[in-house]
């Protein structure tokens, strides 16, 4: 970072400056939302659980992911675009929002945490990015560093790459919130100036009579309506519903399809569809420009989707995109666990839609929805360490999974980053004479109501104990309403919709009491309303009960039957392997039965409430049968805290019956044998023993050879001994629709004699039929090791699930 500030310098002492050319101070929009989130530095915790982890953002996650930009070349980028050094353009097309994103939560962080140093590598940054502005105000680094080996999306010519993913204007979206939390933090205009002069770019480009695409990433709507509350300038609201207004609009230009979800006009949409981080932006888009305009209109389209999302297309840890190939939304009840994608982005993304349905309905079924997601598929992809990522979470894991330090597509890291230092936003809100209390955690916040200012302090050991003490201070005794969620796992309710409910639904007999007087109360959209005079120092006492519960899932969730997912308040749990004698988890079956106790662990993954019950073990014989395996004891824990003691099999959903559990393989001659491979695959998954509903079924293990294509490829199983074989069977992985393997188009068996490799004499055909075994005889041969080698067809690659050998 020392090298950053140098390098900026040397720009400031060249003369380079930047012009003045926004105000501030602008009247309140003419419209808005009708509830309004505390300021997030009004908010400071004092919890161990949220305020390690901000803390933990802010001296690691911010200085690494600085770090990151700078060593990965994203900030480079911009310093070669502005012609201060000479180098080529490196990653993607997009990677200059990730550095927009790091200034973005790196402001936020300022707000509440002064730090001179960190100030001065930000306007050594921002510096940069001025530099490589052009000057009517376009700022694209791609663009600027085309050369032979490189052609960004759409070549030269601007903005005709939306539909190639030139991201273009998504990256204009990250310039403009981060430049709007830079401002607001610091009060300096740098950045702010370079955003507006982009700004007034895209809004004298695009619209009537000008271009028409709209963005093939969505995320600019909400950076336009940012700048239209620091500016006033209804220019740049006016773009934005520009943009949402003509998705789908073949009139003004050629629609992208239902992954940018610009399939068909926005008003006719009523699904969740195609990439979920674009989808998910563009409705928390649409919540913006929907009450800054006042269009109502708006506000129907996202109940519509809300609904569908919530009713078959949300999995229990709260992640959205089930489908890995595009990154998003499948069709209803498609929520596979292993291949469940719930990428971290759209967790995020999420999030920021959910907040805005609770500021337009005060209703808690969104806070509901906010707070499973939060403590549980968006805290998944961010390690406790603060340097260590995910980008996808799945549900279920046969091999363990390690975090990396980043990605080459890092869209992740910093998105976390940007998070959690906004995370006060999200406790507490206000409408007029009415505080909403949304969330529990322990600190103090300074709220402002029509009656004057209240000060509310929350004690509190959430998410692990359900008690609340709140203690509510208002400057002079006044009457106002006090709203608490009750949340909705505690009103029987596991989510909004049918998706997932209580194995045995319990009452939770939730109490509620203020100065120690018992109080009564009907929630009302979720909540509890305390209307009364109050006084400094009253205070309120809420005690929700915490027992373990066994959810099980809407039968049409096919790969959760005869299984069930563990959850106390909030958290979602999973068993990992590391807390097993054996080391797994999807062998083993909980009948109904079995009770779970709960035992807090400082000394583990920095405080955690863990589970404790004993499952019973399965293995299968020889014979195919199946035979329990003694009583295994087991420690599940959050789902969160998974992948940090090493590589394990991890489940969020274990078995509640022998059917639905992964029995220890028989020992069969292939789980016997060694598994080599003409490249790394995991050649393990062969001899599993567990067969696909089809070819493209993906919640099972298989071994593939993407991206080779078109090649002749080889698995091997070296024997212990000589054995005498005459028999094999495959079963063809291929995953058309969403992927490019295919079954091959041919194979063959070799074995080995001496150092020579030979073709078995077969007695019959070589199938290579999809959905079923493909078996095969031969003449009997005595060797050490057996070969399948096979060849894909042209232009694809090829896998598969299984290999038999007798």
């Amino acid at each position: 970072m020392k090298d950053i500030y140098r390098r900026a310098c040397t720009v400031i002492v060249c003369g380079f400056a930047i012009t003045a050319g926004a105000t501030a101070g602008n009247p309140a929009p003419k419209h808005d939302y009708p509830i309004t989130p505390v300021v997030s530095t009004a908010v400071h915790f004092s919890d161990g659980f949220w305020s390690r982890r901000i803390e933990v953002n802010r001296t690691v996650s911010i200085p690494h992911n600085i770090l990151k930009c700078e060593t990965t070349g994203r900030i480079d980028n911009f310093v070669f675009a502005a012609g201060l050094r000479e180098g080529k353009f490196r990653g993607y097309q997009f990677n200059d929002s990730d550095v927009f994103k790091v200034i973005e939560g790196a402001s936020y962080s300022l707000m509440a945490y002064p730090d001179a140093a960190l100030e001065h590598t930000l306007d050594s940054v921002i510096t940069f990015i001025a530099a490589a502005q052009e000057p009517d105000g376009y700022l694209y680094t791609p663009k600027r560093l085309i050369r032979p080996d490189y052609t960004p999306p759409g070549g030269k010519e601007r903005w005709v790459g939306e539909k190639d993913a030139s991201h273009e204007l998504y990256n204009a979206g990250h310039l403009y919130e981060a430049a709007v939390a830079h401002f607001k933090a610091t009060g300096k205009r740098t950045l702010l100036d370079v955003a507006l002069r982009n700004a007034d770019l895209i809004c004298a480009t695009f619209g009537p009579g000008k271009r028409g695409e709209v963005p093939g990433h969505q995320l600019i709507e909400l950076g336009l309506c940012k700048l239209y509350r620091v500016t006033g300038n209804e220019k740049y609201l006016t773009m934005a519903k520009y943009f949402l207004d003509h998705r789908g609009d073949s009139t003004t230009h050629e629609p992208m399809g239902t992954y940018n979800q610009d399939h068909i006009p926005l008003r006719d949409q009523n699904e969740a569809v195609g990439h979920a981080v674009r989808a998910a932006y563009m409705y928390a888009g649409i919540a913006d420009v929907a009450e800054l305009t006042g269009d109502s209109a708006y506000i129907a389209i996202l109940d519509r989707i809300w609904n569908d999302v919530v009713k078959g297309k949300l999995y229990i840890s709260g992640g959205i995109g089930s489908v890995g190939t595009y990154e998003g939304f499948g069709p209803a009840y498609a929520l596979p666990n292993r291949s469940a994608y719930c990428e971290t982005c759209a967790s995020i993304a999420l999030v920021f839609w959910c907040e805005r349905m609770f500021l337009i309905h005060g209703d808690a079924q969104y806070i509901d929805v906010l707070e499973r997601t939060l403590y549980n598929a968006l805290l998944a992809g961010i390690g406790m360490n603060g340097s260590t990522y995910f980008y996808p979470n799945p549900l279920e894991s046969f091999g363990g999974s390690e975090r990396p330090d980043w990605y080459a597509c890092a869209c992740c890291p910093p998105n976390v980053l940007r998070f959690l230092p906004g995370l006060g936003s999200y406790v507490y809100a206000h409408r007029g004479n009415e505080l909403y209390i949304n969330l529990f955690a322990a600190g103090e916040a300074s709220l402002q109501t029509g009656r004057g200012t209240v000060t509310v302090k929350q004690e509190t050991r959430y998410p692990w104990d359900g008690n609340v003490r709140i203690v509510v201070e208002p400057e002079q005794s006044a009457e106002f309403t006090v709203n608490i969620r009750i949340p909705g796992w505690a009103r029987s309710q596991t989510v909004p919709g049918d998706l997932y409910q209580a194995l045995d639904p319990m009452n939770y007999n939730v109490t509620l009491a203020v100065n120690g007087k018992s109080t009564s109360f009907a929630p009302q959209k979720g909540y509890a309303r305390i209307r009364r005079t109050w006084r400094r120092g009253d205070v309120i006492t809420l005690s929700i009960p915490m027992p373990v519960e066994r959810i099980v899932a809407h039968p049409r969730l096919d790969d959760d039957q005869g299984r069930f997912a563990l959850q106390r308040g909030p958290v979602v749990y999973c068993l990992e392997g590391v807390d097993t004698p054996d080391h797994r988890v999807m062998n083993l079956v909980f009948p109904d039965t079995t009770r779970f106790t709960a035992e807090y662990r400082s000394d583990l993954l920095n405080g955690v409430e863990v589970l404790h019950a004993n499952g019973v073990g399965t293995r299968r014989n020889l014979d195919g049968s199946i035979s329990l395996d003694g009583n295994k004891p087991v420690m599940a824990i959050p789902y969160y805290a998974w992948a940090h003691r090493g590589k394990f099999e991890m489940t969020v959903w274990p078995a509640r019956e022998t059917s639905a559990a992964r029995p220890l393989p028989a020992p069969t001659l292939a789980w016997k044998s060694k598994v080599s491979a003409s490249q790394n695959v995991q050649t393990d998954a062969l001899k599993d023993q567990f067969l696909p509903r089809s070819s493209s079924d993906q919640s099972v293990p298989y071994t593939h050879w993407w991206p080779k294509k078109g090649t002749t490829e080889w698995v091997q199983y070296d024997f212990p001994d000589t054995e005498r074989v005459s028999h094999v069977e495959v079963y063809w992985f291929d995953d058309t629709g969403t992927g490019e393997c295919r079954i091959p188009q041919s194979w063959r068996i070799l074995y080995k004699d001496g150092d020579a490799w030979k073709p078995v004499n077969t007695k019959g055909s070589m199938t290579t039929f999809a959905d079923r075994v493909n078996g095969v005889s031969f003449a009997s041969v005595t060797t050490v090791a057996l070969r399948l080698e096979l060849t894909s067809q042209s232009g694809y690659s090829t896998g598969l699930f299984e290999w038999k050998v007798e």
